[in-house]
């Protein structure tokens, strides 16, 4: 049975934003096609945000698509709902065929027929471990949708979203492709794997971030209210150290891997950097004399060369490196640690059922 609308479920002030108008949305014009940023925000309500978290945990390592429903709000995309597309996932790139375009038809009729009027006004898809960005097919399939009209590009990563306790999350649109920004900011500052980083860094100057918000309505809030109250003990009870171990593991590989690249770097660099210097000081010792005299300054500039400290600039760049990882190695094992004190916190609140004890841990 379906809730009346009465002043108790609804605020107009407070819902406001889902009050759309078909007539504002039809005298917009496009200032978005004279200024390649003219968008700044996109505004999320708290439903859409769950049904996209929720689908994108689903899929676990494969990357799952979805559309978003909405309308522009001057220089903000406002989203106030969000449906899933039945394509075919990997772990790199989702494949939308001609079923989902054909379930989106359906899918927008049927909300035409229930007097929901509010458009397409972008995509979803999930990066499941490896951030919020957009790879170059995300690039290629985001300047389609913008070409149809004001679409945004929504990524959520399920797996660091567990990690941290929030929901990790990034909006972008792509530039056109006559327009050269000052600055890259497309991919922003967060840690990529290893196996990803060409993919990020090849493409961070073809589209820009935007500001990401949340809002809630009178029924969103009451919808979050009846949900903590179904699950809050599973909440309470689940362990990241356990429901995220995959992703956990994974992030040790890939700094293990980042740990070897850096030391590969610096002995390669290291050795060209002694050959070039005893290359010249050969040189200059066997202008100077032959005979033993000159093989004698040779072996003693061979010898200096060898000893001599790795340049400046490299030694720089290294330490770069070095000191990022050495920052991603020091979140891995606060999230740990953190993970681990929550258990033990639990068991000491709890007890352990084992033991049947109750307040303290079992003996």
């Amino acid at each position: 049975m379906e809730l009346p609308l009465t002043d108790k479920l609804t605020d107009r002030q407070r819902d406001a934003l889902y009050a759309y108008s078909p007539a504002s949305q039809k005298n917009l014009g496009t200032p978005w096609l004279k200024d390649p940023t003219y968008f700044q925000t996109v505004r999320i309500s708290s439903v859409a945000l769950i049904k996209m978290t929720m689908h994108a945990r689903s899929g676990g390592s494969l990357e799952v698509m979805g559309m978003m429903q909405g309308y522009i709000e001057g220089t903000t995309i406002v989203i106030t709902d969000a449906f899933r597309l039945p394509v075919e996932g990997t772990e790199t790139r989702v494949n939308a065929a001609s079923d989902a375009d054909e379930f989106l038809i359906e899918y927008l009729s049927a909300c035409r027929d229930e007097s929901r009027q509010e458009n397409v006004v972008g995509w979803y898809h999930s990066h499941p471990g490896y951030g919020c960005w957009l790879s170059g097919i995300d690039v290629e399939t985001q300047k389609l949708q913008q070409m149809q009209g004001p679409m945004c590009a929504i990524v959520v990563d399920p797996d660091r979203t567990v990690s941290s306790g929030k929901v990790d999350i990034g909006a972008f649109r792509t530039y056109a492709d006559d327009y050269t920004p000052a600055t890259s900011t497309g991919g922003g500052d967060q840690t990529i794997p290893l196996t990803k980083a060409e993919d990020f860094g090849a493409h961070a100057s073809r589209y820009y971030p935007l500001k990401v918000e949340h809002f809630r309505s009178t029924l969103d809030g009451k919808l979050l209210d009846l949900l903590w109250n179904k699950y809050w003990v599973q909440t309470l009870a689940q362990n990241p150290l356990l429901t995220n171990r995959d992703f956990a593991s994974s992030q040790m590989v890939d700094l293990a891997s980042k740990m070897g690249e850096v030391a590969n770097g610096i002995t390669r660099n290291a050795g060209r950097s002694i050959e070039r210097q005893m290359a010249a000081s050969t040189a200059t010792a066997g202008s100077s004399g032959g005979g033993g005299g000159g093989a004698a300054a040779a072996a003693a500039a061979a010898a200096q060369a060898a000893a001599s400290p790795a340049p400046a600039q490299f030694s720089s760049k290294s330490q770069q490196n070095l000191e990022r990882i050495m920052g991603d190695i020091s979140q891995v094992a606060t999230k740990e640690r953190a993970g681990l004190m929550a258990a033990e916190a639990k068991a000491s609140l709890f007890g352990d059922r084992s033991c049947g004890c109750r307040g303290k841990p079992a003996q």
